[in-house]
């Protein structure tokens, strides 16, 4: 008995995964059989959800994604992941479409559709790129601000060159964690 399993993605955790998810219902597939991964960029291979969907397909079962760029957002890795699939013997439904590495055309219309998978995250990488160095030159795009003040810090090296004071106390002290502490001495010892 062919069994269908779902995998949805999306790549910030402030997008969601309902469309994908209602997607996969109106395509048969069980709720209890779509995995996810939520706040996971396609071009990562290390991803949860795909691996666990991955592992639970059987000898003829389904693996269904509402579109291509949901598995992958790479050529190489969309086949990877197709062929990988179609020699256990698992078919890989793009929506409605079945692929079928046999087709000539079917084949062709995979490749195409990774290729602009690939094509659309090269893009948004450039602009983000683009857009990072734009705000570099007017100054806007300074890296993560130092947790604690320069007088901060100084109060910090001070308390606890007393001895009076744990790492975890000063940690509670300054409202920041433990390697905030061990950051903000370490650059008190470089100076």
């Amino acid at each position: 008995m062919k069994t269908l399993i779902g995998y949805a993605r999306c790549s910030t955790d402030k997008q969601d995964l309902a469309a994908q998810h209602s997607a996969l219902v109106g395509l048969g597939v069980n709720p209890d059989r779509i995995y996810t991964d939520h706040g996971l960029t396609g071009t990562s291979r290390a991803r949860p959800g795909l691996d666990q969907a991955l592992a639970a397909v059987r000898k003829g079962d389904i693996f269904v994604v509402p579109k291509l760029d949901r598995l992958a957002r790479s050529v190489p890795d969309a086949r990877e992941i197709a062929d990988s699939l179609v020699s256990r013997g698992v078919k890989l439904a793009l929506g409605e479409s079945i692929y079928d590495p046999a087709d000539p055309m079917g084949k062709m219309f995979f490749n195409i559709l990774a290729t602009f998978a690939e094509f659309e995250a090269d893009l948004i990488r450039m602009r983000t790129r683009e857009g990072m160095a734009i705000a570099r030159s007017k100054g806007k795009l300074r890296g993560k601000q130092p947790k604690l003040s320069d007088k901060q810090q100084q109060e910090l090296v001070r308390m606890h060159g007393t001895g009076e004071y744990s790492i975890s106390s000063l940690a509670e002290l300054f409202s920041v964690s433990r390697p905030t502490v061990y950051r903000a001495l370490a650059r008190n010892e470089q100076a």
